[in-house]
């Protein structure tokens, strides 16, 4: 048995609470809202995952202190916008080499970093691990088949947290590849915020399937250029989280693009969804790294566009329609000209 503390107090921190208490695990729930943590001590429950029960010795707590001394596993789960500020009041309490697995998704505008980079600048003692891939709240804390990756610096601190998460119903892979999961599952957002954009125009699977497809093209590319693995984009927390997430509705991104796609802004799209939309946040930081890198990002480029200068979503589609004729894969050669 182990302890673990889920910072954050969101539906996917919950539902990992509840995988790990299945597994026999002893939990504690952190958060910085009192509200959230009055709900799920009355409860035991999060109001966004109605029936999915947290255990009753579950300890609930806004002390940072007592989240984090003796704990073995701290689960950073709050939103990515928030993940400096929560690093930053752990900072002091956190003991040299204690492991934090960080399962948000986002890149920092300002600064242009990952979330696990944010954490180590601010807790450079600790270790800290990823975790990433096709997992929705939803799903998980119903105990519906997952399969996601663990990624860590090191075998050992991959593998375990590989055997506190794995059991039949939620399979845990690792990698060495923590800058390519974290690239692929931040920039998976903004293309799903495209296409749930297609949706809200009303186009068809031809026009999702193209865009899951030349989606993770433009997310590999970025990738590779800033030195994430070509194969992790092909695998779960790369063409594996894009799917999910441009084709359900438990997506937050694809449902607001749904909602922009129908003519609403960016930000009355969020409001009615009513939770952390990340593609927004993460869209403008993709472009900063497309520039700094080099690379086309046809379509992110507009969903920039749509998002923060006004354009069009009926306009958008054509501009990417109408670019240059191009070759689907250069790297092929033709037998004859």
């Amino acid at each position: 048995m182990a302890r673990v503390t889920i910072l954050g107090g969101g539906s996917w921190g919950i539902a990992l609470a509840v995988l790990l208490q299945k597994n026999g695990h002893e939990i504690c729930v952190w958060s910085a809202l009192e509200t959230e943590i009055d709900m799920l001590r009355k409860n035991h429950e999060h109001k966004m995952l109605p029936g999915i029960k947290l255990s009753e010795n579950t300890e609930f707590t806004m002390d940072e202190k007592t989240a984090v001394e003796g704990r073995d596993l701290l689960v950073m789960a709050v939103a990515s916008s928030f993940t400096r500020r929560t690093a930053s009041r752990f900072s002091s309490f956190v003991a040299p080499g204690q492991k934090i697995l960080n399962v948000a998704k986002g890149i920092e505008e300002h600064t242009l970093m990952t979330l696990t980079e944010i954490i180590e600048q601010e807790i450079p003692q600790a270790d800290v691990a990823v975790m990433s891939g096709p997992s929705h709240a939803e799903e998980v804390g119903r105990g519906l088949p997952t399969t996601i990756v663990v990624g860590a610096k090191t075998k050992a601190t991959a593998e375990y947290i590989q055997n506190l998460f794995m059991n039949e119903i939620f399979r845990v892979y690792i990698s060495p590849d923590i800058l390519g999961m974290e690239l692929g599952g931040a920039l998976k957002n903004v293309v799903a915020l495209a296409a749930g954009i297609a949706d809200g125009l009303g186009y068809g699977d031809n026009a999702k399937a193209a865009l899951i497809t030349r989606g993770i093209t433009e997310i590999s590319r970025l990738g590779i250029a800033m030195g994430g693995r070509f194969e992790t984009f092909c695998g779960l927390s790369g063409i594996g989280d894009l799917i999910v997430t441009c084709a359900s509705m438990h997506s937050r991104n694809r449902r607001a693009g749904i909602l922009i796609g129908q003519g609403k802004t960016y930000q009355e799209a969020m409001d009615e969804v009513q939770m952390v939309v990340e593609g927004v946040y993460s869209a403008k930081a993709a472009m900063e790294l497309a520039k700094k890198y080099q690379v086309q990002l046809p379509i992110i480029e507009q969903v920039n566009a749509i998002l923060f200068e006004g354009k069009s979503a009926d306009s958008a589609v054509k501009e990417l329609m109408l670019r240059d004729k191009k070759v689907e894969v250069p790297a092929f050669p033709w037998t004859e000209e």
